[in-house]
């Protein structure tokens, strides 16, 4: 079939193979192109098929050389609809990794249940004996407790009042003001139930309690700090609520893990184009912003870039891991400096419909928007007929 891209508001419902493969393949060069890191040798990410997981993946295996299990909610292609991005991802990373001699398997299923964590263990046990480094990625709108059976729904909203501030429609160019009302006691607590540090704790319990986590591992989370045009609706309302749990749960885990030697990190990454950040008001259009100065000032950097650095100059880099005051790893340090946040501000005051093209690179927010499925990447025939039906080697 002939692939072509249908969004439904800020959700492309289809992906391209081949595109999809094609950006994998450009994530792989580039951390081939780098000095190799002295990193990780068994590692284990979940939420490992799209953005910073994905990317994480790919430098530990081809960065550092480590053997990988990727754990991850993806769908294959049925009919006439298309695999989501993320199996597509996956199924290019697995074969790239088992022609370069990496030993690598996927789980697809519930990272959040208890049966998928049981299956992962018995995997590490298997082929990997103990994993050193655990990444733990996940971004769901939702999550069953494994434990209670409650389902929690997260949402993206202002605590206390309600947020008033401009955004875009990223498809048209369309500048508008948009207005969100403030979350409600009991959203606050399922979006903290369902992005904070509960689940992560229960990985890091269950891995350790069944022996499989090695003497010294590793372990980190992502979060995103983001300057105050954005701190209403995400840093100091509910998602923020979520990522202060995050970080209480690594001060925990650092503790639990530093007497054997391991480490425990949440690294505050910058801010890029992913289907989670398309669905926060006012974040795209921050981004665009962003971006047209980061790339002026050739400071720019995708997922991959910042992963490698976080890997190569963080983690693994000088010891100990430089942390700010509450203990972060912070890579967003290009995207928070005085002279990118000034130049940011700057454009947004002066941001309308008629001159966003000018003062932005919505543009490239867009292109990038679509490359995440797969569409709009240089080397691809997108009028050639494709199988859309594309098997993942090594899924458990």
């Amino acid at each position: 079939m002939i692939i072509q891209p249908k969004t439904r508001g800020f959700i492309c419902t289809t992906a391209h193979p081949a595109g999809c493969a094609r950006q994998v393949a450009r994530q792989i060069e580039y951390v081939r192109s780098k000095p190799p890191i002295s990193g990780p040798k068994k590692a284990l990410v979940v939420g490992a098929s799209t953005g910073y997981g994905l990317a994480s993946r790919i430098v530990a295996a081809f960065g550092a050389g480590a053997d990988t299990i990727g754990v991850y909610f993806d769908k294959p292609a049925e009919g006439a609809r298309t695999a989501t991005a993320g199996w597509y991802n996956s199924a290019a990373f697995e074969r790239a990794a088992s022609e370069a001699g990496r030993k690598s398997f996927s789980i697809v299923g519930d990272a959040f249940s208890d049966e998928i964590k049981a299956k992962t263990i018995d995997l590490i046990r298997t082929e990997f004996g103990q994993v050193d480094l655990v990444v733990y990625s996940v971004a769901s709108p939702r999550r069953t407790h494994p434990k209670t059976g409650e389902t929690f729904s997260s949402v993206i909203k202002p605590i206390g009042e309600t947020y008033t501030n401009k955004t875009v429609n990223f498809h048209t160019g369309e500048v508008t003001t948009v207005s969100v009302e403030p979350a409600t006691e009991d959203e606050v607590r399922q979006t903290v139930a369902v992005m904070g540090g509960e689940d992560w704790q229960m990985w890091i319990d269950a891995l350790s309690g069944a022996g499989v986590l090695a003497p010294g591992a590793v372990t980190v989370a992502y979060s995103y700090i983001g300057p105050e045009i954005t701190h209403a609706v995400y840093r100091e309302g509910t998602i923020g609520r979520a990522k202060d749990d995050l970080e209480a749960t690594a001060l925990r885990l650092n503790e639990r893990l530093s007497p054997n030697g391991g480490r425990a990190y949440v690294s505050v990454n910058k801010a890029l184009v992913t289907q989670s950040s398309s669905a926060i008001p006012v974040v795209p259009l921050y981004i665009a912003a962003l971006y047209k100065v980061m790339k002026e000032k050739n400071l720019h950097e995708g997922c991959i870039e910042q992963m490698y650095r976080l890997f190569s100059e963080r983690l693994y880099g000088p010891s100990p891991t430089p942390v700010d005051e509450k203990g972060r790893v912070r890579v967003d340090d290009w995207e928070m400096r005085s002279d990118v946040q000034e130049e940011v501000s700057r454009l947004w005051s002066a941001i309308t419909t008629e001159n966003i093209y000018e003062l932005s690179d919505l543009e490239g927010y867009r292109q990038e928007f679509f490359q995440l499925f797969g569409f709009e990447t240089d080397g691809v025939d997108y009028e050639a007929d494709v199988d859309p039906a594309v098997d993942i080697p090594n899924l458990r």
